[in-house]
């Protein structure tokens, strides 16, 4: 009676993370270039709107890749 949940394998949390990936990345594209498009014809604000987005998008993304990859597992075991 006392059955400990299954864990998901290391190719079930790896497909997971690539669709979560696939769809977070399209939601982000949609609202960027929205948010992009009602900027001011500026290019100094038009630089810094697009060089943050392009790279804050990995920030939410992390933890879900370090799930899939189960790192907190890999580091008890060793």
């Amino acid at each position: 009676m006392d059955e400990k949940p299954r864990k998901l394998s290391l190719p079930q949390r790896r497909a997971i993370a690539c669709l979560g990936i696939i769809v977070f990345l399209i939601v982000y594209v949609v609202i960027v270039s929205d948010i992009g498009s009602r900027l001011p014809q500026v290019l100094w604000a038009q630089l810094l709107f697009y060089g943050l987005a392009g790279t804050l998008w990995g920030v939410p993304i992390l933890p879900l890749i370090s799930w899939s990859e189960d790192y907190k597992s890999k580091r008890k075991k060793k």
